[in-house]
């Protein structure tokens, strides 16, 4: 999988670590920025990532900041985006399995690099259980594209 991954400055020193674990996973980290722990704007990177995802460029985004907030409320700007903010294993579990997310947000301040790193793990290897799941995922995306 091509995976896009893009921090502001709050989460910079955690993407090192998250493309550490994409690549161990044998996927393809596709690092939309930053570059430094300089500040920035979580926009500026958790837009694209996104915007990678939409468009079929990546299979999946992770996007960092601080908290993860600003960065999943960016992501989930754009259509088609399923930007889920976790900082606990059973999310990352369930965010895929049920609701079929294409984005994983996560905060450096919020998390530790550990943590990060095993809910990182778990969101890329869990599927999509589809089933009764899919109609409601369905619903939601109806939705969106119904009201753009």
């Amino acid at each position: 999988m091509k995976i896009a991954i893009g921090s502001d400055h709050a989460g910079y020193n955690l993407k090192g670590d998250i493309i550490k674990v994409i690549e161990e996973l044998g996927h393809e980290a596709v690092d939309v920025g930053c570059n430094s722990s300089e500040s920035v704007d979580y926009a500026d990177y958790g837009i694209p990532a996104a915007e990678k995802v939409a468009r079929g460029e990546a299979d999946r985004g992770i996007v960092i900041c601080g908290t993860g907030i600003g960065m999943s409320i960016s992501a989930n700007k754009v259509p088609g985006i399923r930007c889920a903010l976790v900082h606990d294993l059973f999310s990352a579990q369930a965010t895929r399995a049920h609701n079929d997310s294409n984005v994983l947000a996560m905060g450096e301040r919020v998390i530790g690099p550990g943590l990060a790193e095993e809910i990182a793990r778990t969101w890329l290897t869990t599927e999509f259980e589809g089933g009764r799941h899919e109609k409601r995922v369905q619903k939601v995306m109806m939705y969106e594209k119904a009201n753009r």
